[in-house]
């Protein structure tokens, strides 16, 4: 038995203080295992609370996203009416454009019409001009005739 008690103590000074440090570095291993642990649910617990967040701000988005469509179309409806009152008002300003170059033609004759009128005026003032120059001027020659002819009688 003395080599089994020789074998034995050797064993004990060779691997229980080898055995020891095992145990030693396997608690620190297990600490700091459950220090990962604890860091890791934490991160568990802040990964869910951000894909919690996450989907609150899609839902968010997405009823964002239904309410600027409805907006949109309500916006597109008031663009669409405006067009056509636009469009309207442009067909009304056509017609009245057609109808302001009829008016415009019609008072083009007119005023041709009394420009005409008026050169005739003209020419019966200047020929009434002319006439009473011409009477003046026969007034004159007969005072002149009679009075040659007082001087003929005088002389004959």
């Amino acid at each position: 038995m003395e080599i089994a008690e020789t074998i034995k103590k050797l064993i004990q000074e060779l691997i229980v203080p080898d055995l020891q440090a095992i145990k030693s570095e396997n608690e620190q291993i297990k600490t700091a295992l459950a220090m990962m642990n604890k860091r890791l649910d934490d991160m568990n617990t802040h990964l869910v609370d951000q894909s919690r967040r996450i989907d609150e701000t899609n839902k968010r988005i997405d009823a964002l996203r239904v309410e600027l469509k409805e907006e949109i179309a309500k916006n597109t409806m008031r663009i669409d009416e405006t067009n056509k009152r636009i469009d309207e008002t442009n067909k009304r300003i056509d017609e009245l454009r057609v109808e302001l170059k009829e008016e415009i033609f019609k008072n083009t004759i007119r005023i041709d019409d009394t420009n005409k009128r008026i050169d005739r005026l003209y020419e019966v003032i200047v020929r009434r001009d002319e006439y009473e120059k011409l009477e003046i001027k026969i007034l004159r020659l007969e005072n002149e005739v009679t009075g040659i002819r007082r001087e003929l009688k005088l002389a004959a």
